[in-house]
């Protein structure tokens, strides 16, 4: 049975913060994103992706890096693989930041999804090869619980989605199963989890259609998760109503523990390429929408709408009090090096 929930809206939440932070090197979209902390200081980390221009050319294996003190970004060593990636990963443990797979595309087209787990030490600038993941998927959704194991949710893997929970336990550095996606595999979903509750939302499905090419589909399908205290590797999927308005795709998303909730920003209508363009051949364009799930009253609430609208995102980072989305494209398939501060407090 589906839960029935309400749409509210809430006025009271700030959207813009008063000092941004500075823009990124270089414009950057589909890049991997992540914080941590470390002593009194915060960092930021943003991972390969791809710059202006568009082209397969354009993907890299960049490294940018800001801290709290300095407050300036700078270069960090490329992601390990000797190959530029899209729809990578990143989620933080302890003291690093932990980088998943991604996909290379080389001048034919062709699409590999890579196998790489790389933790990455912010103070000291140096990746260590973890364990690979069982099965190489990119465009997943991470979260951390327990500041212990990471979950990749879904995601695409060569040739098509997967229903997986794939489970690496940071301490032992090994991978595990947990319960699979009870509802439609998906790659560019977002979602995030806030204790032991998570949700994710929307992404895109592969359709078979008869006496044709499969085609791509948005997602509305929405589920809330339960991981059992005595068991990392159980979850308790239930299904939740679709959020207020269109499905979106590549949404930037995380838990904010301060509301209890998990936050959406920005996306896409229109599933699309690396490029910006459609699976339907049509330019796509950001959305301004800003979603909040709150995981007590398990009902939607739907914010104002933000001053940007932003899609190609990979992660919502937090950084002191505030929220970020670290690059993306704007309207018109523009990819921007602009880091936008939101308040969700």
């Amino acid at each position: 049975m589906r839960v029935l929930l309400g749409c509210l809206l809430i006025a009271s939440l700030k959207m813009a913060v008063a000092d941004p932070l500075p823009p990124l090197p270089e414009p950057a979209s589909n890049n991997a994103v992540a914080a941590v902390k470390i002593g009194n200081v915060e960092y930021i980390a943003s991972f390969a992706g791809i710059s202006t221009g568009l082209e397969h050319s354009d993907i890299h294996a960049r490294t940018y890096l800001l801290n709290s003190v300095a407050g300036v970004w700078e270069r960090a060593p490329d992601l390990p693989g000797n190959v530029g990636r899209l729809a990578a990963v990143a989620a933080s443990v302890g003291e690093r930041i932990y980088v998943f797979g991604g996909y290379s595309v080389d001048a034919d087209g062709n699409e590999v999804s890579t196998p790489w787990v790389h933790a990455f030490d912010p103070a000291e600038k140096r990746y260590t090869e973890m364990q690979a993941m069982p099965v190489p998927v990119d465009d997943a959704v991470a979260v951390t619980y327990l500041d212990r194991y990471v979950y990749l949710i879904s995601g695409w893997h060569d040739f098509g989605n997967v229903n997986l929970v794939q489970v690496l336990d940071t301490e032992t550095n090994t991978w595990s199963q947990a319960t699979p996606l009870p509802g439609n595999a998906l790659f560019g979903h977002a979602g995030g989890i806030v204790s032991n509750k998570l949700i994710y939302c929307d992404g895109v499905t592969v359709q078979a259609n008869q006496g044709a090419s499969r085609s791509f589909v948005a997602s509305n399908e929405c589920f809330h998760g339960s991981i059992d205290d005595s068991n990392f590797r159980r979850i308790d999927w239930r299904p939740v109503d679709a959020h207020p308005g269109a499905p979106s795709y590549r949404m930037a998303a995380a838990g904010v523990a301060s509301i209890n909730a998990v936050a959406f920003i920005g996306g896409s209508e229109n599933p699309y390429n690396f490029n910006g363009i459609g699976y339907d051949g049509s330019p796509s364009e950001p959305s301004m929408d800003v979603l909040l799930f709150d995981l007590e009253r398990m009902q939607w609430q739907q914010v104002a709408t933000s001053t940007t609208a932003t899609m190609d995102h990979r992660g919502l980072v937090q950084f002191g009090d505030a929220w970020l989305t670290i690059g993306g494209m704007l309207r018109r398939q523009k990819v921007t090096a602009q880091v936008i501060s939101y308040s969700l407090d």
